[in-house]
């Protein structure tokens, strides 16, 4: 265990604020593999309860946020219904900084520069504490789903796949 000092993130900061309970946790990054399944063996956790944050794009909504486990892939069909959107498609790589605020590996739902609408998938709620990103590479938050939900203003939806 690393006696390093974490900094803390904006999204950690946005936590306290609002009187949140969550852990740091750090582990060393690969720029060459940012998965988040990669990032759960790091910290030794179970992949299922680390969740990726992807930004997308809606037609009627714009821009939104979807947190999904480390290991599924996101169904574009089921975040468009569960957002209100006849369609949605991911945002380009290169859109995510500006957009958020965020670069690719750190991207978190929490404190990105607009308060976007979050969409966390249902499988968290198996889970008493998941993992997401504190919005750097290599520092993770954890707390529990309906603390994120609370923070985010969440909305709990089946976007998964393959997420058992």
């Amino acid at each position: 265990m690393s006696s390093k000092k974490i900094a803390k993130t904006n999204a950690a900061r946005l936590l306290e604020r609002l009187e949140i309970p969550f852990t740091l946790h750090q582990a060393d990054v690969d720029e060459s593999d940012l998965s988040a399944v990669t990032m759960a063996h790091k910290l030794g956790v179970d992949p299922g309860c680390v969740f990726k944050t992807l930004v997308a794009r809606g037609d009627k909504t714009g821009v939104i946020m979807a947190c999904i486990p480390a290991a599924a892939e996101l169904n574009l069909k089921a975040l468009a219904t569960a957002s209100g959107n006849k369609h949605v498609e991911m945002v380009h790589l290169k859109e995510v900084l500006p957009l958020t605020g965020y670069i690719r590996g750190g991207c978190s739902p929490l404190a990105a520069k607009k308060d976007y609408p979050v969409f966390l998938d249902e499988h968290a709620i198996l889970w008493e504490q998941i993992y997401i990103s504190a919005g750097q590479r290599g520092v993770q938050l954890c707390l529990s789903p309906d603390d994120l939900c609370r923070a985010t203003s969440a909305t709990m939806a089946e976007i998964a796949n393959n997420a058992d």
